[in-house]
């Protein structure tokens, strides 16, 4: 063999052993948890989505409403800050019903929790992801949700406000409730064989049965008017004439929802596009979206969801709070839910995202208070009280 070959040869085994050397070292010198993490998986099994699901549940709780659908007017106003601070195609977490899809359209996350201390937010997760699958596009989806009739002339390219406006005045049955129920119990039983109790059962009927009763006109005061949600939904008041004599803030219904803007002209709800729509329905169909009973002052839930995330390297992006601070803080629980937050794995990109004021950190987006003031805040700076 000529020298000028030989020579680098030799040089390179030395080379391969001084980095196996290194490694050797570094497997001394950096934590195992690096060493065994594995990567956030690209989907879940049908299996994996509901052991994690279940696995990382704590006991059914209760809340004064359901929240089948949210009452946040400026819930948009904080995403352009939001995309500047965040990071996207990490684990996004939150609490309650759909403006959950919107901030997860903005972050494509490659993972999202929803954690509710209701089991009847589960079900009605569960409801939408039988929905995002089922639906070709975003008419289609707005027919299987309310129960109506598709109207003619809607196109990938219709606005959010030419959908809704077409479904306002649309032709809905009991037939077609009928139809849409099964074809979602179906697909959750039988295409994903998950084993749903008569109580999830339960949850999913009331959930689509007051869509369909209200259309796209509902509102968050609108389902407890006049109807005893089943047990499994944890709804405990306002009954026979609002939620608790008239409380739960204004009347903006799920089309006044899906047709706001950010503030600043842009259309940013999960249904304001065809592209905004398909992250969600591509993250449902692969099982990527688990929603999680689990209250945010106990024991389990986010804690569980914090050990799972690490043990696949990931980070979480954004934390979506709603207002459920000042309940926590009413019930003694925020330093328990603050230490469970610490224990996720973060960084200086992820954020909060809340309704009303938050604390020193908060950059308020809205305007007032209540509803009216969504704001986002750094984590780490918040937590930094708690992370022992």
């Amino acid at each position: 063999m000529n020298l000028s070959v030989r020579q680098p040869m030799r040089q390179l085994g030395r080379a391969a052993l001084c980095l196996t050397v290194a490694l050797s070292l570094g497997a001394i010198l950096i934590p195992p948890f690096h060493l065994l993490a594995a990567p956030v998986p690209t989907q879940l099994t049908d299996q994996q989505f509901w052991s994690l699901s279940k696995e990382w549940s704590e006991d059914d709780g209760v809340f004064r409403s359901d929240n089948l659908l949210s009452n946040e007017t400026t819930f948009q106003y904080v995403i352009p800050s939001l995309l500047k601070a965040s990071k996207q195609g990490r684990v996004y977490m939150g609490v309650g019903p759909e403006q959950n899809f919107t901030y997860i359209a903005a972050l494509k996350p490659a993972m999202a929790v929803i954690v509710d201390i209701r089991h009847g937010n589960l079900d009605v997760h569960l409801m939408y992801k039988a929905l995002f699958e089922l639906s070709k596009d975003r008419a289609d989806f707005v027919s299987r949700l309310f129960s109506l009739k598709r109207p003619d002339g809607l196109t990938a390219k219709s606005s959010a406000r030419e959908i809704f406006n077409a479904y306002l005045s649309a032709d809905g049955s009991k037939q077609l409730f009928d139809e849409n129920l099964k074809t979602i119990v179906d697909q959750l039983r039988i295409k994903h064989g998950f084993p749903l109790t008569e109580g999830d059962l339960d949850g999913i009927t009331w959930a689509l049965g007051n869509f369909y009763q209200y259309g796209p006109a509902i509102n968050y005061n609108s389902s407890l008017s006049s109807n005893v949600p089943p047990s499994i939904v944890g709804a405990t008041g306002g009954f026979n004439g609002g939620r608790g004599g008239g409380r739960g803030g204004n009347q903006v219904n799920y089309a006044a929802l899906m047709m706001a803007d950010n503030g600043i002209g842009q259309y940013m709800s999960y249904l304001a596009s065809e592209e905004n729509f398909a992250v969600l329905k591509d993250l449902e169909t692969r099982n990527m979206l688990v929603p999680v009973v689990g209250d945010f002052g106990g024991d389990k839930a986010i804690r569980a969801v914090g050990k799972y995330l690490k043990s696949v390297d990931a980070t979480v992006s954004a934390f979506y709070l709603s207002n459920v601070e000042q309940y926590l803080v009413m019930d003694g629980k925020w330093d328990r839910f603050c230490g469970n937050v610490a224990s996720l794995p973060l960084d200086d990109a992820s954020m909060f995202i809340r309704t009303g004021n938050g604390g020193p950190y908060t950059t308020n987006a809205g305007f007032g208070g209540g509803v009216t003031n969504s704001s986002i805040a750094n984590m780490l700076p918040e937590l930094k009280a708690c992370s022992k």
